[in-house]
């Protein structure tokens, strides 16, 4: 099913890179594929809604950072550092609704996602660097959003140029 992003893959020049992108997108409940970019209909605009919706959002999300990558006063990012971003853009919703499909998004999906690449990355021909540099960006993406529905500061809000970079080609 990952072939569905066989564009945004082949934006990654580094071959290790888009391999082990590769190898964490198989990994990947089948859901991924199927649902709606949010489980209420709120906060996302309607393109993404729908069956797909997560799919079409997250293309949506990498366009944005192939755009901004051509604006050097912007971004300034090293080609490493644009495959790296691109890896975390495909991946950073990957299990939204949990390791098993829920009805609702998974607050802490951020950090599902990161120790999913963590607890693979024998599998994976990535540096620590690369993998810390990945879970780093999809554990922020979600921004100024890092409190659940009780208060509780759980995620961690993006820090760097790249995370933040990360949270706004998902947030636009």
């Amino acid at each position: 099913m990952y072939e569905i992003f066989n564009k945004e893959i082949n934006y990654i020049k580094n071959e290790k890179i888009r391999n082990s992108l590769v190898t964490i997108l198989k990994l990947l409940p089948d859901y991924f594929y199927e649902i709606p970019a949010s489980s209420t209909g709120k906060y996302h605009p309607s393109f993404s809604l729908g069956e797909g919706g997560l799919v079409r959002h997250t293309k949506v999300a990498v366009r944005i950072a192939i755009e901004l990558f051509d604006n050097v006063s912007l971004t300034n990012f090293t080609e490493n550092e644009k495959d790296l971003i691109i890896f975390s853009l495909i991946i950073h919703d990957g299990l939204k609704s949990g390791k098993q499909k829920q009805e609702y998004t998974e607050f802490e999906h951020p950090l599902l996602i990161s120790n999913l690449v963590r607890e693979n990355k024998d599998k994976l021909s990535l540096e620590d660097e690369e993998i810390d540099f990945i879970c780093n960006c999809v554990e922020t993406h979600m921004g100024p959003w890092t409190k659940n529905y009780k208060g509780d500061e759980v995620l961690r809000a993006p820090k760097d140029k790249s995370q933040r970079f990360v949270h706004m080609c998902d947030y636009l």
